[in-house]
């Protein structure tokens, strides 16, 4: 299976927008959710369930669902590996900083923790307490677990129940279905962690986008591009998105990220936070554009090579994105004016560089280890060749290029398949 650059490049911009989203400059409000009522969060979910559909469904059809669910769950250690990283900075340096300048943005971000030291230690540890901006890889968490079941069932299955079944949580979600388990949790087992410290996601409404997103990578098209993808789009889908995308890309940007103003009820129809439908509507519109349009400019637009550097190590760079955000609010506060602005083009700059630096050298610590096993093969095979018997040809061992660079959200992508017989048969 090839790199799909084009992916590497859309994941690396999705991590520029939360960058500019989360740190605090006078460009947070006009980068913040810059296509409509989408923010960036929505198109990186939805990026990384489609390369994990594809990916891990491979690996499934190829090496059995015991080896897909192996690697889902090495992947979902190493994402929790980071997450506990993350905690651990945030209560130990980004506390001791935002202390000692008495900075309010710090207290705000971790009043919980402050309270509570070691039930918010606890429960941090335990994906249930979720400080603000560090609540999105528990939900990869979460997510990539019970992908090998929604994997190996749509395999033999299909999709269609799991889709039903979605889609029924989805719409629980949007009636309080995460705040009433809360609340049963508290009532049975004395959940000490608050509701509105569990994380700003809503939990069975996301859940939506990455079975989705699961669905459009594992039932791709044999030529998995863009252009081939291009092809399921129904005419009239086409039209229909560019309407509704026009539509809320001036709504945005005449009225502002408040759709509805100071009406929070109407506000809740384009809700973030819950994935409500006009805003669920407003990302199926900009992928069906995407679709169809993405062929086009690709061949047109000179590649970004330093976005498909950044995206084929989102785990790294994203993580690095919120070590920098918070040390931005220990240090200057959540003020947008908080510097001058060219103290803001430095700081954006600065990130940036940090960011690409970060991304190259988890590229790097990533090849070493595949050179290796190479360099090992080719030794092998050399080996063998010179210790032949007489008059028998050696047998030529078929040596893998090495892949490029890694696809990381949390997956890798190889080059080529390797070779083997598929262990997972197809239903009958």
């Amino acid at each position: 299976m090839r790199r799909l650059w084009e992916l590497d490049a859309l994941r690396g911009l999705m991590l520029v927008l939360m960058t500019l989203t989360h740190l605090p400059t006078r460009l947070t409000s006009p980068t913040g959710q810059p296509f409509g009522f989408v923010s960036a969060a929505e198109g990186f979910v939805l990026l990384s369930a489609c390369m994990a559909g594809m990916v891990y469904s491979r690996i499934g059809r190829r090496d059995g669902v015991a080896a897909m669910r192996r690697a889902l769950w090495r992947r979902s250690f190493k994402i929790y590996l980071c997450q506990a990283g993350t905690l651990l900075f945030l209560f130990t340096v980004i506390a001791a900083v935002g202390i000692q300048v008495d900075q309010p943005a710090v207290r705000n971000l971790m009043s919980f923790y402050f309270a509570e030291p070691y039930t918010a230690l606890l429960g941090a540890l335990a994906l249930v307490y979720q400080p603000p901006l560090l609540d999105i890889l528990p939900l990869y968490i979460l997510f990539m677990l019970i992908s090998p079941w929604l994997l190996a069932h749509a395999q033999w299955h299909g999709w269609a129940g799991i889709m039903a079944v979605s889609v029924s949580l989805w719409v629980l979600a949007q009636f309080g279905l995460g705040v009433w388990i809360h609340d049963l949790a508290v009532q049975w087992f004395g959940l000490p962690v608050p509701v509105h410290e569990t994380g700003a996601f809503a939990t069975f409404g996301w859940q939506f986008l990455w079975v989705f997103g699961l669905w459009l990578g594992a039932a791709k098209p044999k030529d998995p591009t863009l252009a081939a993808w291009r092809m399921h789009l129904p005419p009239w889908s086409v039209n229909v998105a560019i309407g509704f995308a026009l539509v809320a890309f001036v709504w945005r940007h005449v009225i502002g990220q408040a759709p509805f103003g100071a009406n929070v009820g109407l506000n809740l129809m384009w809700d973030k936070w819950q994935l409500a439908p006009l805003r669920l509507l407003n990302l199926f519109a900009l992928l069906v554009l995407t679709l169809h349009f993405g062929p086009w400019l690709s061949r047109r637009l000179p590649r970004m090579s330093w976005l498909e550097t950044m995206g084929s190590a989102a785990l790294p760079v994203f993580c690095t994105h919120l070590v920098l955000v918070l040390l931005t609010l220990a240090i200057w506060g959540g003020k947008f004016t908080a510097r001058p602005w060219w103290g803001d083009v430095l700081l954006l700059a600065a990130c940036g560089a940090i960011m690409y630096g970060v991304a190259r050298v988890s590229q790097w610590v990533d090849r070493a280890p595949q050179k290796r096993r190479i360099t090992r093969a080719r030794q092998r095979a050399q080996l063998r060749a010179e210790t032949r018997l007489p008059g028998i040809d050696p047998v030529e061992v078929p040596i893998a290029p090495p892949p490029g660079s890694p696809v990381d959200v949390l997956l890798e992508l190889p080059e080529k398949p390797r070779p083997g017989i598929s262990a997972m048969p197809s239903p009958t």
